[in-house]
């Protein structure tokens, strides 16, 4: 709390609100305000009538994890009921600040986290606020596996997805449900490339929402590309996309489709969980050899 802030509630009379900044992963930057007008913190303009308030916050010095919820209420100048369902506000960053309207440099930042479910319902929305200790409650660390435990793209795979070649932008011909996309033809890519890959909507009602591609096949109608789940706007023939790549995390994938093998993050050798049950058979003499190399004699 700045020491101004401090002499002004020691004054028993106070001016202060509060004040949310809630930035989407989009980078979108939005701010309101319980006062009754507009106030500029920190470049952000929080504007008033949004109807945002949030309940009483329960913080503490552990490691517990903080616990609140915001409310408010949908408008088409603040937060959009179509924005909540495309999932633009999911995960999105929350500042909560107490401050002195008639002065709002004199202010106290009192929460710091992220949104988290959001409940839409008769025309208003109640989400959780979720602290800074909240990813202490998901388990962290690597595991031991045959396939790749990197995601493609980040800066332990070290690929650039924007490499030519790996990234398709085309605009939207046919699309179903907002889940399966049809083309006349993707001219320079095979069949199955975009397979486990992302798509990404670049432009219209849906820019910046993206989903993982489930299936990329080639058929006698031209090219079909289905998505394990549904964009959450709608996406209108003419709309941009970008299509990468996908990776199944095998290494000869990462080998002989990427040319990156040198940051594989898999055991491609680790026997299997069968090798633990197995016992001598007479087809199968066991040699004393490494078990990555095939018995003598045998294929």
């Amino acid at each position: 709390m700045s020491d101004a802030l401090t002499e002004h509630l020691a004054a028993g009379v106070s001016n202060v609100c509060r004040l949310w900044t809630v930035e989407r992963r989009d980078r979108l930057v939005l701010g309101f305000t319980d006062h009754d007008c507009d106030l500029e913190v920190e470049g952000v303009l929080h504007r008033a009538g949004s109807g945002l308030s949030a309940s009483a916050l329960q913080q503490a010095s552990g490691l517990s994890v903080d616990n609140s919820e915001a409310v408010g209420a949908l408008s088409d100048a603040a937060i959009t009921e179509a924005d909540l369902a495309a999932g633009r506000y999911d995960g999105a960053a929350v500042r909560i600040w107490l401050a002195n309207w008639r002065a709002p440099g004199q202010r106290r930042e009192i929460f710091r986290g992220t949104l988290g479910e959001i409940i839409r319902r008769g025309g208003a929305f109640r989400s959780e606020l979720r602290g800074l200790a909240e990813p202490l409650n998901q388990p962290v660390g690597f595991a031991y596996t045959q396939g790749c435990s990197a995601v493609l793209g980040d800066s332990r795979c070290g690929f650039d997805q924007a490499t030519p070649g790996y990234l398709c932008e085309v605009a939207a011909e046919t699309v179903e449900d907002g889940r399966v996309f049809s083309f006349a033809a993707l001219p320079g890519f095979e069949p199955r490339w975009f397979e486990l890959g992302r798509l990404e909507v670049a432009g219209g009602a849906a820019a910046g929402l993206s989903a993982m591609v489930k299936s990329d096949r080639q058929t006698a109608m031209g090219r079909r590309i289905e998505l394990w789940q549904s964009i959450r706007a709608p996406v209108a023939a003419g709309d941009m996309l970008r299509i990468f790549a996908g990776c199944d995390k095998r290494a000869g994938t990462c080998r002989m489709k990427f040319a990156n093998f040198l940051n594989f993050r898999g055991f491609p050798f680790l026997p299997g969980e069968d090798w633990l049950a197995a016992y001598p058979r007479a087809d199968r003499p066991a040699t004393g050899g490494s078990l990555l190399q095939p018995a003598r004699g045998r294929v």
